[in-house]
């Protein structure tokens, strides 16, 4: 795989996130038939290693490429890998909650934010629409508003 280029976008297949959105949903759903906080420590990393390193270097990215997308025909287009990964960044937060929550008592609190999570990438892997993506996407609006002035 080539290296990214700085200052360039990378550009994914749209379809890899997807795929990782029906991976994190059927890991939250175990993680609320469970309440284990550990199974939701190790969605964090998964979270963090996407939103941090970027999607290829998630395990459900990885996976995908290796096993998924070999036996698909190209994508029709590329999109920019940041909303992604954001939306990576924000499941990161609501398994970082969860967890802390699970592992110290407060299991309500860790149902509400894996169930937040759950709903997220229910949405992507099933209709794909990426709550998070569309929060970058209004960020990036916004911040342009505001430099106009």
């Amino acid at each position: 795989m080539p290296e990214p280029t700085p200052g360039v976008p990378v550009r994914i297949d749209p379809r890899g996130p997807r795929f990782a959105a029906g991976l994190t949903t059927l890991v939250l759903l175990l993680v609320l038939a469970t309440g284990s906080g550990v199974l939701l420590v190790a969605q964090a990393v998964v979270f963090a290693l996407g939103a941090i390193l970027g999607l290829r270097w998630s395990p459900y990215g990885w996976l995908y490429r290796r096993l998924v997308r070999p036996r698909l025909g190209p994508p029709r287009e590329l999109e920019d890998e940041r909303p992604p990964r954001f939306a990576q960044a924000v499941g990161l937060g609501f398994a970082v909650v969860g967890a802390a929550a699970y592992l110290s008592g407060a299991t309500w609190l860790g149902i509400a934010a894996s169930a937040a999570a759950l709903a997220a990438a229910f949405l992507n892997a099933a209709f794909g629409y990426c709550l998070g993506c569309e929060l970058y996407l209004l960020g990036v609006r916004g911040r342009a508003r505001l430099s106009q002035g």
